[in-house]
């Protein structure tokens, strides 16, 4: 998908024809094929290997200065299914006439900006879009880290209750995410601690940086760091929930099979009584009238004492 997108006079975004385009104008790409990826090295003379570098899965947050763009990689989070997370690279290219976004999917934090949900967002003040995209990918990092804190307490009640390993195996896909999350954060760390630091780069004329731009990027650093600590916090607390509720598990199953081994000393004392009575040579009381209740007397005597026995030393 391949639109371009500008502010009218009313301080509305608005879809512009790619065929109109002017200066000032944003262009987001989303699972592109290769003929979009064609056109917009056409329209913005991004070469084609900068815009699939964009789309791979596994590149990295950094930012590339080049004569004519500077070419941005930030991750943002991606929700894969309901106990799974994850990072996607989000390309940005800054040009001297477009703000150009390319990402492998359909982006949330992109999404945020296509439904005019910032106030102060205009497509032409493209340092500050820049910043406004990172703040919001910040952002959206702690609301899903503070989705999978509510996870971790809905699981701890259930595994209180259940001797299942399936909410082990959902505690797991979520220190999984965590992790995705803590590399992300500190690339993302990297670029903007990169990006202040071009404030004196020949491409300065690229990326204007004004005061209250500087503002915003220290103050998307700050939620960056935040986030940061947030997602280390959370998987040091999983993990050691992991470890506890593992032991508590390896416990409950410890206290079955000792309970099991109690019953099954109780039920082998009766058969084992009522076998000796059972074999083919003479016994006692085998021609005693009362002799069948005898023996089944014998047997829940000793059954009761046994099982006395167990039951004090806290084995039932």
């Amino acid at each position: 998908m391949l639109r371009a997108y500008k502010h009218n006079e009313n301080h509305l975004l608005c879809e512009v024809p790619l065929e109109q385009l002017e200066k000032g104008s944003w262009i987001n790409c989303a699972a592109p094929d290769t003929n979009e990826l064609n056109k917009l090295n056409e329209l913005t003379g991004i070469p084609v290997d900068s815009l699939q570098t964009a789309l791979d899965r596994e590149e990295r947050s950094h930012v590339e200065l080049e004569d004519d763009y500077i070419f941005v990689v930030v991750n943002t989070p991606v929700v894969l299914e309901t106990d799974a997370y994850d990072a996607l690279p989000l390309g940005i290219f800054i040009t001297r006439q477009f703000f150009v976004t390319v990402c492998l999917e359909s982006n949330s934090v992109i999404q945020k900006f296509l439904n005019n949900s910032f106030a102060s967002f205009q497509t032409y003040k493209k340092t500050r879009f820049l910043f406004q995209i990172l703040s919001q990918a910040s952002s959206s990092f702690l609301f899903f880290l503070q989705q999978i804190y509510k996870q971790t307490d809905v699981i701890e009640n259930q595994v209180r209750k259940s001797l299942q390993n399936k909410e082990l195996f959902r505690m797991l896909e979520l220190q999984k995410s965590l992790t995705y999350f803590n590399f992300a954060l500190h690339a993302n760390e990297n670029v903007m601690e990169r990006l202040m630091r071009l404030r004196n780069s020949p491409l300065h004329s690229l990326l204007k940086m004004y005061e209250e731009d500087e503002d915003l990027l220290e103050d998307v650093i700050i939620e960056n760091k935040q986030a940061l600590e947030m997602a280390e916090i959370y998987t040091n607390i999983l993990m050691s929930m992991m470890d506890s509720f593992s032991s508590i598990i390896s416990n409950r199953l410890a206290q079955i099979m000792k309970f099991l081994t109690s019953v099954t000393i109780i039920l082998a004392i009766p058969t084992l009584i009522f076998s000796l009575w059972g074999i083919n040579v003479p016994v006692p009381w085998a021609d005693a009238p009362l002799g069948f209740a005898g023996v089944i007397l014998i047997g829940v005597l000793v059954t009761m004492v046994a099982t006395f026995i167990l039951w004090k030393k806290d084995m039932l």
